[in-house]
């Protein structure tokens, strides 16, 4: 299977994993260290109307959807969802690793007061699971890449959708309409080929703080933004082909960092452990560990077995279920989900630091599995 440059490049970029690795380290090194009280108060410093872990959260990850937006909108146009019968299996796939660990964390928590968390072990981090994928070299084949690339990316959809509708307290409607009003601008300079990359930025900018002061999480704006971007035919000339290529390596080397860093600053207390046996912890590792490489098996052996698609060429099921532990590594969405769903600072703290737990135990399970399954490649032998 022949993979396209952008593909490659997309796939190259989110290799970045141990980046993110390091800076969690880092971050939770220096959360419990004696520069403690001055690194938390510097992602706490306000200016602009918010704080410096806002700024990243609120703004910086509006360009981190916004890459997110373009790649699910060229994949839907010209890529792997193209073809209706190439995308059951990742539609299926991601359907199921989203349903069932939502329904396991339900199940430890429905009617507490950390059901709304319901949403944090759907999530699937791109970056860690494509970066533990890239671990195993050259013996992987293209197919399973093209595969783990859009369940994630279809996860990611799955999760904005998640925020929008289970995740949004209250509503201004005066704000909203001004979101779809600029949006609608902008729809309009695609329509009429308008090209100017910096009528896009400045529309952008003002949709994201309409959105910001809307009760929608503003970051829904880098989305929105994605889809008004002029497209063509997917070309290498087209405006979204050039952002999308441009902004690989910022946002992985840059944005998502930045990210890990501002939400993993987290101070290991006395008892800090005693709340990973509460039901909104054990959710959470149930969620992530057995919920997702269950529900994208489950629900990819259901669309094969029913006739609605088949398993690329080369796969088998056991690669499925090794995908489907890489899947659990939830990271950077569950994270950012997290702080959507809670107010409780302690809760928040749980939450995280099972999280970062669950991320490496379906880490190491995934690349396990894999590298086990996994055969590598015959040498070539060249004849002198």
């Amino acid at each position: 299977m022949r993979l396209t440059k952008l593909f490659n490049d997309f796939f190259e970029s989110e290799k970045g994993g141990v980046l993110l690795i390091a800076c969690t380290i880092v971050s939770l090194l220096l959360a419990n260290s004696s520069v403690s009280e001055a690194y938390l108060n510097f992602w706490h410093f306000h200016f602009g109307g918010l704080s410096t872990e806002n700024w990243i959260n609120e703004g910086l990850m509006a360009v981190f959807f916004f890459l997110i937006g373009l790649e699910l909108k060229r994949e839907i146009f010209v890529g792997e969802l193209s073809n209706l019968k190439n995308a059951m299996l990742p539609v299926f796939a991601a359907v199921g690793g989203m349903i069932i660990p939502a329904a396991i964390f339900a199940f430890f928590n429905y009617g507490t007061p950390t059901q709304s968390g319901a949403g944090i072990p759907m999530a699937t981090d791109i970056a860690f699971a494509i970066g533990i994928l890239s671990l195993l070299g050259n013996r992987v084949p293209a197919s399973l890449k093209i595969l783990l690339t859009a369940i994630a990316v279809i996860d990611d959809l799955g999760a904005i959708l998640v925020i929008a509708v289970f995740y949004t307290t209250s509503l201004s409607m005066l704000n909203l309409l001004l979101v779809l009003a600029v949006f609608t601008a902008l729809l309009l300079l695609n329509k009429f080929k308008i090209n100017y990359l910096i009528l896009y930025i400045i529309g952008g900018i003002i949709m994201w703080f309409f959105m910001l002061h809307s009760g929608v999480h503003s970051t829904l704006a880098g989305i929105l933004l994605a889809f008004a971007i002029p497209f063509g035919k997917g070309e290498k000339t087209s405006l979204s082909y050039k952002l999308q290529d441009w902004l690989h390596r910022p946002v992985a080397l840059i944005i998502l960092p930045l990210f890990a860093l501002a939400n993993t600053a987290i101070v290991f207390g006395k008892g800090w452990d005693t709340g990973l046996a509460e039901g909104g912890s054990l959710g959470i590792f149930a969620g992530l560990i057995v919920g997702k490489p269950l529900g994208v098996f489950l629900f990819s052996f259901l669309a094969v077995s029913t006739g609605v698609c088949a398993l690329p060429l080369g796969l088998k099921w056991k690669h499925i279920l090794g995908i489907g532990f890489l899947a659990g590594i939830g990271f950077t969405m569950s994270i950012f989900i997290t702080l959507l769903a809670y107010e409780d600072a302690t809760l928040i703290t749980e939450s995280k630091i099972s999280i970062l737990l669950a991320s490496v135990v379906s880490g190491i399970f995934g690349y396990s599995l894999l590298k086990y399954v996994l055969k590598r490649p015959k040498p070539v032998l060249v004849n002198n």
